[in-house]
């Protein structure tokens, strides 16, 4: 059984994820979905997030994967070095941002990073499962669905706390994003940069007992 949505409703929903992506620079708050509200997203058995957590945030993101054409071991490649995107609500309003910023418990690891766009928390992942990329649930050309551990969390300057229960976070519902096929194979293309749009769902996950007291 497929659990994809219509090639209809994934081209719709890009297209007001990238419209909100412009229009919500102006917005200066975010009305995240309450903990209640938020239902988990169907995923492979492989990315099931472990029992005792629920999800308490989504964020729909529109933006880009970053690469960088580098040599490695295994020849000239593009090679992703940060995603560039921002996370909206159900109605538009800005919930993150989401990049790659050094682990505060190692600084130079660079790991995928989230921070709330009201209170500036942060909160750093590392993968928890294989990425998965079944044609059942990943469209085609689409990046692989994530299921990602939270490794470290920071409040914001001001004591601001919205980021800092999170567990785990799933990265589903990927529409574009993939490295360019071509462009870097020769010496000459080393130092190209591509910037390709994608959108994704992401969901937060905390501990039930902490989504209970937010739900209070």
């Amino acid at each position: 059984m497929k659990h994809r949505l219509s090639s209809g409703q994934r081209a719709a929903r890009s297209t007001a994820a990238l419209a909100s992506l412009t229009a919500a620079w102006a917005l200066s708050s975010s009305q995240p979905a309450e903990a209640s509200d938020v239902t988990p997203p169907t995923v492979p058995a492989s990315l099931q997030v472990p029992a005792g957590n629920v999800p308490y945030l989504v964020g729909h993101a529109a933006g880009t994967q970053n690469y960088a054409c580098v040599p490695t071991d295994a020849g000239i490649v593009w090679q992703l070095y940060t995603p560039q995107a921002t996370l909206f609500s159900d109605t538009h309003d800005q919930v993150t941002t989401h990049f790659f910023s050094p682990n505060p418990l190692a600084p130079a690891e660079f790991l995928p990073t989230w921070q709330h766009s009201t209170d500036t928390s942060a909160v750093w992942v590392k993968a928890a499962a294989a990425p998965y990329t079944g044609a059942d649930f990943v469209e085609p050309g689409a990046l692989a669905w994530l299921l990602l551990k939270s490794v470290a969390t920071a409040a914001g300057p001001t004591g601001g706390e919205a980021l800092k229960p999170t567990t785990y976070i799933h990265r589903v519902n990927t529409m574009g994003g993939l490295a360019p096929s071509t462009g870097c194979s020769r010496p000459k293309d080393l130092g190209k940069k591509a910037f390709v749009p994608y959108t994704a769902d992401y969901y937060f996950y905390a501990d039930a007992t902490e989504v209970e007291a937010l739900q209070r």
